[in-house]
This record gives structure tokens, C-alpha cells and sequence, in this order.
């Protein structure tokens, strides 16, 4: 009963924001609070919205102020030299741009952090995309697309959560799918081109002379808050801030409440302009961060019902014995769908081990298990669930919905690349 309420609350939920119907915001709230109520759960339901919220009160406070740090650096003029070498470089092409995207992406998807990989690649490329008319759903769709892939690394979180789970060496989980990953790599960067090319057809290659648009563009775009003169500082803080974040030598949240503290204090410190920075980007910040407590709401009641458990088992459950020679490859190919539908914790530490143990009966080594998890990531993080996504698609202004309907699609093609890759060269068996 509890696994048949999980499913039909997933599908109700995904059909009314895919349809449009309602916003994704209202559908975390709505959606499961409906079904913990014919569900019988309706005196526990508060307090088990309230666990929920109170899990990810830290990533909502964080990106809360990792968006007016961002934006201060904006307004100072931190990215235009980027901008300017960049568009010296693609000279209006959207497909340069689009590949260029995908390339600043996977590079810093690097650290491991997806939140980090969208505020500097949304920073540095937003400009460039609505300055030749480029749709900024293409850039967080390129942008979500190489984190996925990256996701896997063993420092970006799911790797060692595999590793931890199953008591692995990265050795035995990690490097084994490196040529995957330099598969879902190489499909990025395609889906990269596609869309390059879609954006040439509709808009055209733009001739942009930069050196005569600089002195138009520094007169009309808000030239009285630039502050060129701090240009060097303003570098040196976001340098020393991203290596603190990457070396974790403190909190990610306090690390930018001090981060976004220094930022306007030294570039607007007379007390009217900080206030009317911040309530430029009030609007921004306020849609991210209550996406992300009603998304707590969701995960919240959908842990606290234990639907997700109920969910997991009668899966394992019904896989028939005749395919039990296959389970790594069942794996892989439900580790989208489950990873997607509830938050890597639950995934990893919760299914994770029912999956290796029913492939242990099998004789599959817990390993290949623990690999053909992993290939299920970039779908995850087009998921309701991720607080990132909602930093991405507010910092672009877009709709959530909008964001899965285009790329999706695209998300299960890269898991299919990784996991052919994975079986042609033997990584995981069939």
C-alpha cells in the first residue's frame, strides 16, 4: 500500500509540473501533504515536513548568500574581462559558445560541487548568452548536463557515499568507470553542438565588433557599479573563497555569509547602496531559497512515511530470478529513476545494500554493484529533489519544468553512454 501511494504521488507530482499545471513550488507542498492525508499519515505530517525542512535549512542558507556574493561580483564587473576573452574567442558563433559552456563547465565540475560549477559558469556566461540573443535555458541545460557526468567523481559525494556503503576502495569503484565518465564527457559535449547549432539556425552567427560595443555596452549596463579600480581585490576574493570552499576549511554557509559581507562592504559601502543590492536580487533569492524548503517538505514526508523504503523493496522484490545473472546492469539502468526520485542518502545508504546483497546471491561482486550504481547521475541531478537545480534555474530565470522537458531526455542519454561503455569494455557485466 505504502509503495503503491510513493508511485502515484511521484507520477501526480511530475505530470502537474511537466504539464504545467502548477508551479513546482506549490507541487512539493501540495502534492505530498495530499498523499500523506488518504495516506493516514495526517498527525505526523507536520513533524515529518518539519524534519524535512530543518535537512536542508543549511544548503537554503547557503545558497541564499552565495547569490548576493555572486551578484555583488556581477554588479562590481568581476566576469566582463571573461566576457570580453570569451567573445574574442567564439566571435558569435552559438555553437562555439554552446561547446565553450560545456568546457567551462566540466572544468570546474572539477571540485565536485555542482553549486559551485553553476554560480561561476552562470556568472561568467549569462552576459554573453543574452548579449547575442542566445536562450539562457541552453545554458543551464549545458551546465546541469556536465555535472552530472562529473557527479561521479569520488570527492563530488555519491562515489563515496558507494564506497562507504558497500566498504570499497575507490580503486574498485572509481577507477574502473573513468572511461564512462570520459564517455558522458564526450556526449555532453555533442548535446553541446546540437544545441549550438539549433541556436546558429535561429539567431545566426552575430558579428560583434568588441572594441567598438565596449564603450556602448559600459554606458548602458549600470556603469555607475562597476568598480574597476577593485577589480584585483574583487579577484582575490572570489579565488580565496572558492579554494576555501574546495578545502573545506569552513562551512560552505559561513563561508559566504563572510564571503558576501566583505564583497559589499568594500564595493558599496555607503549603507543606501547596500540595500538596494540586496533587494535587487531579493526576487532571485527568495524563489531559490523557498524552492528549496518546500522541496524539504517533500523529501520530508516522503522519508518520514517511509514510502521511499516501501518503494525500494517492492522493486528489488519483483525483479524475476531468470534476470538475476543481469542485476548490475538492472542497476544501472534503475539507479536513474531511483537516484532521481529521492536524494543520494537515501539511495546509497538505504538501497544501495539491498541491491548488493541481492546480487551477491546472484555471485555479482558488490563492486560491480556499487559501480552500476553510479551511472544512473546525470539524470539525478534534473531532479526535484536537488537544492543546486533550483540555484540554476532561478540564477537563468527559468522554469523548473521547462529545464526537464528540454534536457531530460538528454540526462538518460548520457547514463545509456556510460553504461554501453560500461559493458563494451567489460567495467560491469551483462
Amino acid at each position: 500500500m505504502l509503495a503503491l501511494l510513493g508511485y502515484l504521488m511521484i507520477i501526480v507530482f511530475m505530470l502537474l509540473i511537466m504539464t504545467g499545471r502548477l508551479s513546482a513550488m506549490i507541487a512539493l507542498i501540495v502534492v505530498p501533504s495530499v498523499f500523506a492525508l488518504i495516506g493516514g499519515f495526517g498527525s505526523d505530517m507536520g513533524s515529518m515536513a518539519l524534519e524535512g525542512i530543518k535537512s536542508v535549512a543549511p544548503t537554503g542558507i547557503m545558497i541564499l548568500f552565495a547569490i548576493l556574493f555572486f551578484g555583488i561580483l556581477i554588479d562590481a564587473g568581476v566576469f566582463n574581462p571573461i566576457i570580453r576573452t570569451i567573445l574574442k574567442v567564439v566571435k558569435g558563433d552559438p555553437v562555439k559558445i554552446a561547446i565553450g559552456t560545456a568546457v567551462l563547465a566540466l572544468l570546474i565540475s572539477l571540485d565536485g560541487d555542482g553549486t559551485t560549477t553553476y554560480m561561476i559558469t552562470i556568472s561568467a556566461m549569462l552576459p554573453l548568452y543574452k548579449r547575442i540573443g542566445m536562450k539562457p535555458l541552453v545554458l543551464a541545460g549545458i551546465a546541469v548536463s556536465a555535472s552530472g557526468v562529473m557527479n561521479l567523481l569520488p570527492w563530488g559525494g555519491p562515489t563515496a557515499r558507494v564506497m562507504t556503503a558497500l566498504d570499497l576502495e575507490m580503486s574498485e569503484v572509481f577507477t574502473p568507470v573513468i572511461p564512462a565518465m570520459v564517455g558522458g564527457v564526450l556526449f555532453v559535449l555533442f548535446m553541446a553542438y546540437c544545441f549550438g547549432r539549433k541556436e546558429r539556425k535561429r539567431i545566426g552567427i552575430i558579428d560583434v565588433d568588441y572594441h567598438a560595443d565596449s564603450p556602448h555596452a559600459a554606458a548602458t549596463e549600470d556603469a555607475h557599479l562597476k568598480r574597476p579600480k577593485l577589480i584585483i581585490f574583487n579577484y582575490v576574493l572570489t579565488l580565496a573563497v572558492l579554494v576555501a570552499l574546495i578545502s573545506e576549511f569552513m562551512p560552505s554557509v559561513v563561508l559566504f555569509m563572510v564571503g558576501f559581507a566583505i564583497a559589499i562592504t568594500i564595493n558599496y559601502p555607503k549603507i543606501s547602496d547596500q540595500k538596494a543590492r540586496v533587494a535587487n536580487y531579493a526576487d532571485n533569492a527568495l524563489s531559490v531559497v523557498s524552492m528549496i524548503f518546500a522541496a524539504g517538505v517533500f523529501t520530508g514526508i516522503l522519508s518520514g512515511t517511509e514510502m521511499v523504503d516501501a518503494m525500494a523493496n517492492t522493486l528489488i522484490q519483483h525483479i524475476p530470478d531468470a534476470m538475476g545473472s543481469h542485476f548490475a546492469v538492472i542497476t544501472a539502468i534503475i539507479s536513474a529513476p531511483f537516484t532521481f526520485f529521492m536524494s543520494n542518502d537515501a539511495f546509497y545508504y538505504g538501497v544501495l545494500p539491498l541491491l548488493a546483497k541481492a546480487g551477491a546471491a546472484y555471485g555479482i561482486d558488490p563492486a560491480l554493484i556499487g559501480r552500476a550504481s553510479l551511472l544512473g547521475l546525470p539524470v539525478h541531478l534534473l531532479s526535484p529533489l536537488v537544492p543546486s537545480t533550483y540555484l540554476l534555474v532561478g540564477m537563468v530565470g527559468e522554469d523548473f519544468g521547462a529545464l526537464q522537458r528540454t534536457f531530460l531526455k538528454w540526462a538518460c542519454g548520457s547514463t545509456i553512454v556510460m553504461i554501453v561503455v560500461c559493458l563494451f569494455l567489460g567495467i560491469i557485466p551483462l
